[in-house]
């Protein structure tokens, strides 16, 4: 099974996340299909699908499928820096790259680090619908962010406001003689081209994420902590692909799926806000020869988890937690609950998640936000408003969500994978 550190050294963009997922999916015998092929699927084997390339989806079919409908969910993105088209910028010989702010960032936190690219380059194709796409990954510390020194801004240490314009430009390469005239525009596709081997001729276009080249580590007295980049939310996928590697269930339909774009409001064509999975789901019943009576039957009584990370208790700044609902690194598996409904579940959804926690002895604690602090949301409550279906919650504690690096407790990691392959293991 994939480990927590290998995973987020793997995962540096949500393309890259869902090709380590199909490549331990492949090496569990999981099937790839392709949306725009028929499917012709069998009980008791397993099967994946990509979904735009920044979405998986994985499911295991039991020997009598109307047994249960069990589903985890998670997301392959985070919040990042993404590399605008037409992107070197000239500044007095220095090259910086023109990028845009991905989600909710702690911008600070990005400045002064080794910094590199991953994502995906499209060639030109034979046909105009059918471009050439190769996925990339630079690997090695390419750009940083240079803060701007204290003699030069004496209020720094009173709080310092970026703008993502000015302020948060990667700093790329140095522009000398003839290039920095009248080669700019095409140093950084001559870069992307001989760096990853394509013909440069042929780049129409790309997605590319800015993303911390530092390595995961434990720390602590006893290294019972994490520090990492992307545990917000590779944390949570891991745990639903391990899950569901690891389930031990002979009947029902077993499912993950990992959602690109939740930081930026799944409303997307591979996000949770669209009806990617309920369309998924809906063909494996065709393929098994259940109608559309028999799959809404089955949503009524199935049960989703969604996983996202929750806040973790700060020790300096414990006033910003409920009072009575605060969860702790290594405190378990936290179940995330509100009124608003901005977290999925129900006190039945409650009720089922704290059972498998008691019945196998998996730490557990509760999250709600303060009644006064406005919290984040995450993709279980947009999923099921388009598949109706019992839904909880749930993920691994963390301080510093949104930073370039985040913080979380050693132990979380184990609890949250044990609850999901105890899910599909009935």
């Amino acid at each position: 099974m994939l480990e927590l550190f290998s995973f987020l050294t793997k995962a540096v963009s949500p393309y890259h996340a869902v090709q380590t997922g199909a490549e331990e999916l492949r090496r569990a015998d999981f099937l790839e299909l392709h949306l725009d092929e028929p499917w012709r699927l069998q009980t008791g084997r397993a099967y994946f699908v990509r979904v735009f390339d920044s979405t998986l989806v994985a499911f295991r079919i039991g020997e009598s499928p109307r047994d249960h409908l069990h589903i985890a969910t998670a997301h392959t993105d985070f919040p990042c820096l993404r590399v605008k088209p037409s992107a070197l910028a000239k500044s007095q010989g220095y090259g910086r790259l023109n990028v845009e702010v991905y989600g909710g960032m702690i911008r600070s936190s990005w400045l002064d680090r080794p910094l590199s690219l991953a994502g995906k380059v499209v060639l030109a194709g034979e046909n105009p619908y059918e471009p050439e796409t190769h996925f990339i990954d630079i690997g090695r510390p390419l750009l940083i962010i240079p803060h701007l020194a204290i003699h030069m801004n004496r209020g720094v240490n009173d709080g310092e406001k970026l703008n993502p314009q000015k302020d948060m430009l990667p700093l790329f390469a140095m522009l000398t003689g003839e290039q920095d005239e009248t080669k700019q525009a095409d140093a950084f596709l001559d870069f992307l081209a001989e760096e990853c081997h394509l013909e440069r001729s042929r780049i129409l276009a790309y997605d590319l994420t800015v993303y911390p080249t530092e390595a995961p580590c434990y720390f602590g007295a006893h290294n019972e902590f994490i520090s990492a980049p992307r545990l917000d939310n590779m944390t949570s996928a891991l745990a639903c692909l391990n899950g569901l590697l690891q389930g031990q269930s002979q009947q029902g339909i077993s499912c993950i799926a990992l959602f690109d774009n939740e930081e930026v409001g799944s409303c997307t064509k591979q996000g949770a806000d669209s009806f990617a999975l309920p369309n998924i789901l809906m063909r494996i019943y065709n393929s098994l020869g259940y109608g559309q009576d028999a799959y809404f039957a089955d949503l009524a009584k199935g049960f989703l988890f969604s996983l996202d990370v929750a806040h973790a208790l700060h020790p300096n700044a414990p006033e910003k937690n409920d009072i009575t609902n605060f969860p702790k690194l290594n405190g378990g598996v936290t179940i995330k609950a509100a009124c608003s409904q901005a977290y999925a579940g129900d006190a039945e959804a409650i009720a089922v998640a704290k059972a498998l926690c008691q019945t196998h002895d998996i730490p557990y604690q509760m999250f709600l936000n303060r009644s006064d602090i406005r919290g984040g949301s995450t993709l279980g409550s947009m999923l099921t408003a388009n598949m109706p279906m019992r839904a909880m919650d749930i993920g691994a504690a963390i301080l510093a969500m949104h930073s370039a690096r985040e913080t979380m407790g050693a132990a979380d990691q184990t609890a949250l994978e044990a609850l999901l392959k105890v899910f599909f293991s009935r």
